[in-house]
């Protein structure tokens, strides 16, 4: 009887290793809509890493103006990325085809709850209930992109909303070209609110000598300016995996300034089509090159977003 026990519970125990590895062999191949590959990370990121940087596109719940072609990017889906990767934390941001209909944005905030934050697009139209509504649902910053599909916004715009919403703590977030961020210097030093470049100031090509890195560089040192470390392939030159061009801007701008650096996925990747989105694991990899520290890897992914975003602090 004790030798036939010890048989059922030897037999139980490779039963549940055996259990387990199938789990986490078919969590690693489990395939994400808008996303190259199946494989986990090799980079295991901390608790509440924060993915700060992705969209949703709902067109059956949330239609967009006819005739304009937009991915199928569901807060689903988005959810399968993030057990691919390991984030619990997010940010969602606007789409430019939605124009200043937020409602996406805010639908999927509410379903992330704690875990997530906004970034929204509106115009100087809106009413001050209106942003502490938004307030109130979890937006912390506004978007100015120059996307072709962004028509709802301009440049004469920022300095007027960034008064506005510098009262309730958010940030200005800025997707324009290098030549642009470069141009408009005295603006961006006139803006009382937090600045975010997003997609590394779009320096991924350029390198560390174009002058917008120096304008960066200048708001940083003022103390209110971040930078989304996100899609490394706009523009990449030297592309997957390596992306060698854009990590060489990225190592140039985490050695500046760890301290205003945050991660981004920019899923579902919408500036690439359906044949060349990226590996999102190697995405994450890339960060164990861009940051070899341990601890600015938290930083950069835990404690910046806490501080830009407002997320409960990690216990």
């Amino acid at each position: 009887m004790i030798f036939g026990r010890r048989n059922f519970l030897f037999g139980a125990a490779v039963a549940a290793v055996t259990s387990a590895a199938r789990i986490d062999s078919l969590r690693a191949q489990q395939a994400v809509p808008n996303s190259a590959g199946t494989d986990l990370p090799k980079l295991k990121v901390p608790a509440d890493a924060c993915d700060c940087h992705f969209h949703v596109y709902d067109p059956m719940r949330f239609p967009i103006k006819a005739g304009v072609s937009i991915p199928n990017a569901s807060l689903a889906e988005y959810r399968l990325l993030q057990k691919r990767i390991g984030t619990s934390r997010g940010i969602v941001v606007t789409p430019a085809p939605y124009q200043t209909d937020n409602r996406v944005t805010l639908d999927a905030v509410a379903q992330l709850g704690p875990n997530g934050r906004g970034v929204a697009v509106v115009d100087p139209t809106i009413t001050e209930p209106e942003l502490k509504a938004l307030n109130d649902s979890g937006i912390r910053g506004i978007r100015f992109t120059q996307n072709p599909q962004a028509t709802a916004t301009n440049v004469d715009m920022i300095e007027p909303l960034s008064k506005r919403v510098s009262e309730l703590g958010w940030n200005v977030q800025i997707s324009m070209s290098t030549d642009q961020i470069a141009k408009l210097a005295d603006l961006w030093q006139r803006l009382p609110s937090r600045i975010v470049f997003d997609h590394l100031g779009r320096l991924q090509s350029l390198g560390v000598e174009h002058p917008a890195l120096g304008v960066i560089r200048g708001l940083i040192d003022k103390g209110q300016t971040w930078v989304k470390l996100s899609a490394p392939y706009i523009d990449s030159k030297v592309g997957p995996p390596t992306y060698a061009d854009a990590s060489a801007v990225v190592q140039a701008l985490v050695r500046l300034a760890p301290d205003r650096m945050v991660w981004g996925s920019d899923w579902p990747h919408p500036s690439l089509d359906a044949a060349h989105k990226p590996d999102d694991a190697t995405l994450v990899d890339l960060l164990a090159e861009w940051a070899p520290d341990e601890a600015t890897r938290h930083r950069i992914l835990v404690e910046n977003p806490i501080a830009l975003y407002g997320f409960a602090k990690s216990s």
